[in-house]
């Protein structure tokens, strides 16, 4: 039997959305606000979905500590008040845009789960604008 099981996260974190490649105007015009120099913050909310089997020792698909103590170590303690352009080398040359955002944690997640289990990350930036990968 496969079950989905879920485990939230949460984060604040600045950035900047800006093209070093385009000039002001277009930046401007792309990004809005949000190419502002001093850049901007948001308190991200994060929703990890995990899908397996359920083992039938523990009942689990997987042990929700371990999760929780994953998402801790390897997602909101690396990006928990940090400034996502200057603090954490992810986007030193990626533009820390929702989309990349979420597949970034969706990476690094990945790396340390089991390839028996199916992750999806949402990421929330705001109350009414999410992004999810894989789609």
């Amino acid at each position: 039997m496969r079950i989905a099981i879920f485990r939230r996260g949460h984060f604040n974190a600045a950035h900047r959305l800006y093209n070093p490649r385009w000039d002001k105007s277009k930046n401007d015009a792309v990004f809005g606000i949000c190419s502002n120099p001093n850049g901007h913050g948001h308190n991200y909310e994060l929703e990890v979905k995990v899908v397996g089997e359920v083992d039938p020792d523990t009942g689990f698909v997987i042990n929700l500590f371990e999760l929780k103590s994953l998402i801790e170590t390897e997602v909101e303690n690396r990006f928990d008040h940090k400034n996502l352009n200057l603090d954490c080398p992810e986007f030193a040359t990626l533009l820390p845009s929702a989309e990349n955002v979420c597949y970034v944690i969706w990476s690094i997640l990945r790396k340390h789960l089991d390839t028996k289990y199916d992750v999806t990350v949402r990421l929330f930036e705001t109350p009414r604008n999410y992004v999810e990968y894989p789609a």
